[in-house]
């Protein structure tokens, strides 16, 4: 039998350190810096084959230049004679990611699905605390996550901002929630908390749907309205085509809600999903060395791949 493939697509944030109090339900928060490694997660899987997509960098290098590299990566490993050449099983191949890596890995996915040319289509796709959607800056974990460790509400607008510009205008447009033009506002169907996150999750909070802005800024910058920068905003035919899904949200993240929204959309059009949610988690967790936190979602990562790849 052929060995599974799994692409893994990392992100590492360098973070300089900024002290700010921590949720009191975080362990060892003494010991909470970034830390980054992904080389101990799968050593105890013996016949799988990883391979590591690099891609170009933003503030250098913007948007599609990304989602262009990692797919052609993908598109080069799927082809018949690359896959025999390292002994995989076709059959069993997944793409996987964190962050700015889950949501590069939820693009290719979607974009595979779609592509007559690629013979080989992905069994699973694991998603670990992606970030899935710039369109609302004002989720309710954003709005709760001023004080989240290592990754705040305005951290990520200028992360999101900078993977479409240097232009820190679209940056303060998002701070403000005012950046997606009346003729877009359509696409807020599809990141629409108010219908699309569970009830524990809303805690209290009003929809308020983003205020329209400019047009011009969308068409400088047309990336943050694209499917492929933000796979939340795929259309539901698309979505119920995608494989066996794993995605890990965090409490404590800026990043959960669209996690949680993706969750709801694919089990909404029947895709089978399996969801972990992290009660004391916050946004890099799962990559944090010496964490008894962190070896927790490995494990339970590892065993939903072990049993679904």
């Amino acid at each position: 039998m052929g060995r599974t493939i799994l692409l893994l697509i990392s992100v590492v944030f360098v973070a300089y350190y900024v002290y700010t109090p921590l949720p009191g339900d975080i362990e060892e928060p003494w010991k909470l810096i970034l830390e980054i490694t992904t080389e101990n997660i799968y050593k105890n899987l013996v016949s799988l084959v990883r391979t590591n997509s690099n891609y170009g960098l933003a503030p250098k290098y913007h948007f599609p230049r990304q989602f262009e590299d990692v797919y052609s990566a993908l598109r080069w490993f799927l082809q018949e004679d690359i896959l025999e050449r390292y002994g995989v099983d076709p059959r069993r191949v997944g793409v996987a990611g964190d962050s700015a890596g889950g949501n590069l890995a939820a693009a290719v996915t979607q974009q595979l699905i779609q592509d007559p040319d690629v013979k080989t289509k992905l069994k699973v796709q694991a998603l670990i605390y992606p970030a899935l959607q710039a369109l609302d800056i004002n989720l309710p974990s954003y709005q709760e996550g001023s004080y989240f460790p290592l990754l705040t509400p305005s951290v990520m607008a200028r992360f999101w901002s900078e993977y479409f510009t240097t232009d820190r205008t679209l940056e303060k447009a998002m701070l403000l929630n005012q950046h997606v033009p009346l003729e877009s506002s359509h696409l807020l169907q599809f990141v629409n908390w108010s219908s699309l996150l569970p009830e524990r999750y809303k805690k209290g909070h009003v929809y308020k749907s983003p205020t329209p802005g400019s047009s011009e800024l969308s068409k400088k910058y047309p990336g943050f309205l694209d499917v492929k920068a933000c796979p939340l905003l795929a259309n539901d035919n698309t979505l119920s085509h995608l494989p066996l899904t794993y995605i890990i949200t965090c409490q404590y993240d800026v990043l959960r809600d669209d996690g949680l929204m993706y969750v709801t959309r694919l089990q909404n059009v029947g895709v089978q999903v399996t969801h972990h949610h992290i009660e004391n988690g916050f946004h890099g967790a799962f990559t944090l060395h010496g964490y008894k936190i962190a070896h927790k979602m490995q494990n339970q990562y590892l065993s939903w791949l072990m049993k679904n790849l």
